[in-house]
């Protein structure tokens, strides 16, 4: 299954041009490396996903084309998810 949808699917992501969107930026890691929205996902893969200030990592469990919201935590088992600080870019005064 393509990652865009199974994180739609999955519902890790509200939307699936979102989560291309976030594939794009290079916010979405799979085992490790940057990947584009195309990659095929299978069980046991580590997905780790970056937005604004949180951080969300999940392993893949199960996949599946259709879910009902309340099995999409089925498909995936939370290892981590927390905020982080956004940090400030600093002014740099060159002498300019």
């Amino acid at each position: 299954m393509r990652l865009d949808k199974y994180l739609k699917v999955s519902r890790l992501v509200k939307r699936r041009p979102l989560a291309k969107q976030l594939c794009d930026a290079k916010r979405v890691m799979v085992n490790g490396k940057i990947v584009k929205p195309g990659v095929v996902i299978k069980v046991d893969d580590h997905i780790e996903i970056r937005y604004g200030n949180r951080v969300i990592e999940a392993k893949v469990t199960l996949l599946k084309e259709h879910v009902r919201k309340d099995e999409a935590t089925t498909l995936y088992e939370l290892i981590r998810q927390e905020k982080i600080e956004q940090v400030e870019k600093e002014f740099v005064d060159d002498g300019e």
